[in-house]
């Protein structure tokens, strides 16, 4: 077996076997096969791409160069949930504590925002002292004990996917579907829960632009769990705007406390509500997804959703008064309002141009390296189907530049009013199960 043979192999559309995938995984990893060679097998896949079975095998090597975190002690079946991506996508924030809050616990391996999608870890980061690296026995530990934990990749899960993604990154790479998969599922296999959901977004602001790549990326993330043991399902989302009212760290936290409080906008809430259902549902707390969601909005009325987020930020170091003064969390500078300049209705607002200027404010980062601007960000007063009249607010922009006069052109130019309401768009487009692709009612 060499790495020339299996390169040509699936260069010419062959299938590789679990072995072959192991010699070239392994052997990159461990510095005995070179980066071109590598790069010209990922390219390969790139081009050809993978079946499940092939994927499959990928993701498994990958969870097998590192350490698994053994939460086996923990008896009640543990539910994770992931997101592909987006703008405004606070939905693990609002989600892990209110289905821990109904006896599910949730195992979270989450990561951190890089080009126009934020991330979970650097909003968490936004409450005072919150630490995301805790050690595996700490992570054991606070899912025991409370149920929840939000936490980063350690070094030791998964570091044939470190090295993979690094090559990636430079030979055009990225976009492969079963590279992404590998790379996803290595690290929440290697976290130890018992099932998933996964959030696959689809539109302008999502890395699944259109919904043929959604779907197949749903279920090549179901199949890959399917055919390592797990439950899981996943739905596919709309991200042709923004999910929700805020984009930005302290502004996504705050609007995260809302939402826990009860007073969380439709869109972001209906995703959130649903995957609760699902999870509830799979850890055996339900009979079935719409109970699920029934027992989650009842979590939120009587409190005991917002507990446990202060259980969890407590037990990770944060400052819990930031839940009863958001303000704590910091504000920004400055202020600056974009307002209609004419009468109709909102019939876009393009989620990948808000995102990239919450870059250019601060609030994300371009470079791995960027430091962040904690309180930059946008909040919007309008979304897509509302109807606007001259003067009234649309977005507020919150930033520390000298000057935001080009970040304010460009939201404006991100925003489009029409004379109609335009099409009714759908939030949730689709559920995949291990059995295929399901519409959602």
């Amino acid at each position: 077996m060499n790495a020339y043979e299996i390169i040509m192999k699936k260069r010419d559309g062959g299938k590789l076997s679990p072995e072959e995938i192991a010699f070239m995984v392994n052997g990159f990893t461990a510095a005995k096969i070179p980066d071109y060679q590598m790069a010209a097998w990922m390219m390969a896949v790139f081009i050809r791409g993978m079946d499940s079975p092939e994927t499959t095998a990928l993701t498994k090597t990958m969870l097998d160069s590192g350490d698994r975190i053994d939460l086996s002690a923990i008896k009640a079946v543990k539910v994770d949930k992931h997101s592909t991506g987006g703008v405004g996508d606070k939905v693990s924030l609002v989600l892990a504590p209110l289905v821990a809050a109904l006896g599910v616990p949730v195992p979270m391996m989450s990561g951190r925002g890089l080009g126009h999608t934020g991330g979970t870890l650097d909003k968490l980061e936004a409450i005072p002292g919150f630490r995301v690296s805790l050690s595996e026995e700490e992570f054991i530990k606070q899912v025991s004990e409370i149920g929840v934990a939000i936490i980063g990749q350690t070094r030791k899960l998964a570091p044939a996917d470190a090295r993979m993604y690094a090559l990636r990154d430079v030979t055009a790479t990225v976009d492969s579907i079963p590279l992404i998969a590998g790379s996803i599922m290595s690290k929440k296999l290697a976290a130890g829960p018992d099932a998933f959901v996964f959030d696959v977004k689809t539109g302008r602001g999502a890395f699944m632009r259109t919904f043929e790549m959604a779907e197949e990326m749903a279920k090549t993330l179901v199949d890959i769990a399917v055919l390592s043991g797990k439950n899981a399902r996943a739905l596919i989302t709309d991200m042709n705007q923004p999910l929700g009212n805020t984009a930005g760290n302290a502004l996504e936290i705050t609007e995260t406390i809302a939402c826990l409080r009860g007073r969380g906008p439709k869109d972001l809430m209906t995703v959130t509500l649903e995957i609760a259902g699902m999870m509830l549902e799979m850890g055996g707390a339900a009979t079935d997804i719409a109970e699920g969601r029934k027992m989650a909005q009842k979590a939120i009325a009587d409190g005991r959703a917002l507990a446990k987020f202060r259980a969890m930020v407590e037990a990770q170091g944060g400052n819990p008064a930031c839940l009863d003064d958001p303000s704590l969390l910091g504000k920004a500078g400055k202020q600056l309002e974009i307002r209609a300049d004419y009468p109709g209705w909102i019939q876009e607002i393009d989620a990948l141009e808000m995102g990239m200027i919450c870059v250019s404010l601060g609030a994300g980062r371009a470079r791995a390296e960027d430091a962040l601007d904690m309180t930059a960000g946008i909040v919007f007063a309008k979304k897509v189907g509302d109807r606007v009249g001259p003067g009234d607010l649309i977005l507020t922009i919150h930033h520390n530049l000298d000057d935001a006069a080009g970040e304010a052109d460009r939201c404006r130019a991100a925003v489009r009013i029409g004379d109609s309401p335009g099409p009714e768009r759908p939030i949730i487009h689709k559920i995949v199960d291990k059995t295929g692709v399901h519409p959602y009612f």
